[in-house]
Parts: C-alpha cells; sequence; structure tokens
C-alpha cells in the first residue's frame, strides 16, 4: 500500500514536470522564431547593384551572371578564355531587364596565377561599373582518379584554381566592401567539399579549403556588415561536368549520381537567393540539407531558425549518413571485385593466346 499511494502522491508531480518542460521548450522555439529576424542581416537586392563573377564564360557562372541580369544587376564576367567570354556576354545581355541602364563587361584573367593581374582587372571594373557588391567565385576546375594515379602537379593545380583563385578575387574586392560596410561574397564549393569522395583527393582537399577560410574570414568582416555564402552544389550538367565524366573512375561516378544531377540555372538560382539574404551554408536538393545540417559544425550562423533546425536534426542526420557511408564502401568493395575479376581474365586471354 505504502508504494501504491507513493506511486499515487509523485505521478502528478511527474506530470506536471513534463508539462512544465513542454511550455518551456515551446517558448523557446517561439522565442528563436522572434529573435531570428533580429540577428540576419538586411536582405539586398540585385537591381542596380555590381556583381562580379568569376569563371563566368560558361557552366554554374555564367548562370548566375544570367540571373544577376534577369534581376537589374550590372555584370562583369571574368575568365581565361576572351572567345567564350565575348559570346557569353552576348548570351547573357539578351537577358538585361533594362538595356539603356544595365551594362556586362568581360575580363580576360587567370585568377589563378598572378595576384596584381587580378587586382588590376577588378580595379578596371569598379571603374566602369562601380564598387563591386557581390562577388561570386565560380572559376573551378576538377580532376577525378585514384590517389595513385593523380599526376603530384594535379594537386597543386587544383588548389591554384579551387583555393588561390578565390583568395584572389576575394583579396581584391575586400577593402573597398570593408569602407562601404557593405558587401556579399560566394565561394562556390561542392559536395565533395563537405564529404571526402573516392577519387577526389585532390578535388576535394581544395573545396574542403575553401570552408575554413570561409569560416574564418566571416569572421572578420561581420562587423563591417559583410556578409559571405559557401554553396555545396551537386553534379551539376555544365561543359566541365561533362568533360570530368570522360576520365571519372566508376567508383566516382556511383557514389556523385545519388544526389542527382542538376541544371546550372536552378543552382545558380539557389546561389543568388541564399547569398541575397546573406545565409552562410547554401545547399541544393535534398542531400544538400542533410550534409549541410550533419556537418555544419562551428559554423557561422544568420538565422536562429536555422540554428535550431540543426540542433534537432543534426543527429539523427549522423544516422542517416552513416547508412550512406556504407552505402558507398559497398559500392566501392563491389567495383574493386570487379576490376579483379576483368584483370584475371584478361591474364587467361593472354595465356590462352
Amino acid at each position: 500500500m505504502t508504494c501504491f499511494y507513493a506511486n499515487m502522491q509523485f505521478f502528478p508531480i511527474e506530470s506536471g514536470a513534463v508539462m512544465i518542460a513542454l511550455a518551456v521548450f515551446v517558448g523557446f522555439v517561439i522565442m528563436i522564431f522572434m529573435l531570428s529576424p533580429l540577428i540576419s542581416p538586411r536582405p539586398m537586392k540585385l537591381n542596380g547593384s555590381h556583381v562580379l563573377v568569376t569563371g563566368g564564360s560558361s557552366g554554374i557562372g555564367k548562370a548566375v551572371a544570367v540571373e544577376a541580369v534577369k534581376q537589374g544587376a550590372l555584370v562583369t564576367i571574368i575568365a581565361r578564355n576572351e572567345q567564350r567570354l565575348l559570346q557569353a556576354k552576348k548570351e547573357i545581355e539578351q537577358h538585361m531587364r533594362d538595356k539603356d541602364r544595365q551594362k556586362v563587361l568581360c575580363i580576360s584573367v587567370d585568377i589563378s596565377k598572378d595576384f596584381s593581374a587580378v587586382e588590376k582587372a577588378v580595379q578596371q571594373a569598379q571603374e566602369k561599373l562601380g564598387p563591386v557588391d557581390m562577388l561570386v567565385n565560380c572559376a573551378g576546375t576538377s580532376f577525378a582518379s585514384r590517389f595513385e594515379d593523380i599526376p603530384v602537379d594535379e594537386f597543386k593545380q587544383q588548389m591554384e584554381v579551387n583555393y588561390y583563385g578565390t583568395i584572389h578575387a576575394t583579396r581584391a574586392v575586400i577593402s573597398t566592401m570593408k569602407y562601404r560596410r557593405r558587401g556579399r561574397i560566394v565561394l562556390v564549393s561542392s559536395q565533395a567539399g563537405q564529404i571526402g569522395l573516392y577519387g577526389f583527393t585532390a578535388y576535394s582537399a581544395s573545396k574542403f579549403a575553401l570552408r575554413g577560410f570561409a569560416e574564418a574570414l566571416q569572421m572578420e568582416v561581420k562587423p563591417y556588415n559583410i556578409y559571405l555564402t559557401i554553396t555545396f552544389p551537386p553534379d551539376t550538367d555544365t561543359p566541365g561536368f561533362q568533360t570530368e565524366q570522360t576520365f571519372k573512375p566508376k567508383e566516382t561516378k556511383l557514389i556523385s549520381e545519388t544526389a542527382g544531377l542538376y541544371q546550372p540555372d536552378y543552382v545558380a538560382k539557389r546561389i543568388l537567393q541564399d547569398a541575397l539574404v546573406g545565409t552562410f551554408l547554401s545547399y541544393i536538393g535534398l542531400d544538400g540539407y542533410l550534409l549541410a545540417s550533419a556537418t555544419c559544425g562551428m559554423s557561422p550562423l544568420t538565422s536562429m531558425t536555422e540554428g535550431m533546425q540543426q540542433v534537432l536534426t543534426m543527429g539523427l542526420f549522423r544516422v542517416i549518413a552513416l547508412f550512406y557511408l556504407g552505402s558507398f564502401d559497398r559500392m566501392v568493395a563491389r567495383c574493386a571485385v570487379e576490376r579483379e575479376k576483368e584483370k584475371r581474365e584478361g591474364q587467361d586471354r593472354q595465356s590462352a593466346d
């Protein structure tokens, strides 16, 4: 009887505690939603702004430039190939909202080699179209092969284009942005910059480097009302992707195909949408959302709502990620068995001959 009455007495107390805890949690969630707009940067508008896009002659870069002029921006595109730049300029100009006011400028320069040349190109662009309001670092290259098959110089090349090219362009605009106390800087990484993938020992390393750079720089420039967005697109149907497919290992193809193939214009719209509101981690698709949440770690936060989502989903997404990793390992193991089988069959044919 004593135990029965003890249980009866404590039951209301436990129920009350649960109700209080639930009320506190609901109140906390409501507070998060109310405070979210207070910590978010003021949204930027592209109409009349100067957007500079590296790698703007093709692929995602050109798509970003097209979307920017559709929204009324003045655009500078930078790339190495002058002929492709001129062709891209004509295509981009066809989408301008106001042909009397808007302009598209193209400048040929290799952003990976000489910072002084990049600095001069940015100065030229700012003299003609005004200070850069948004820099979108799209210039990049990829190389996929097994580690021991990648020339050592290729690791250097990947870093020079994907990482140092971004450093050079960002360094060339940052002083003016800090002086004006406004600006947006976009760094185009990759889902291979969130998870190291088979065949991407050179590429993933260069794209992972952008994450560290972006987090450190955001801490420096936030007091100047400058916000960085690092975006992690999946496979995108660009000329570079089609070239990459010709030498990509089977394992890499199978793994990357799990996230699907997206069109450049869709990716460009999402990048600009996130950059305009100052979102730090920009992702594409459901797999992108999972990866962004599972790898958010100590990344900067510009929305308490986003932070709350990450807190609530990170554990679950880690579990899901383990299933993905297991699937990837099985793909790699299966391909290894197939290669060994093909190798033995080839040796048997040679012996028979």
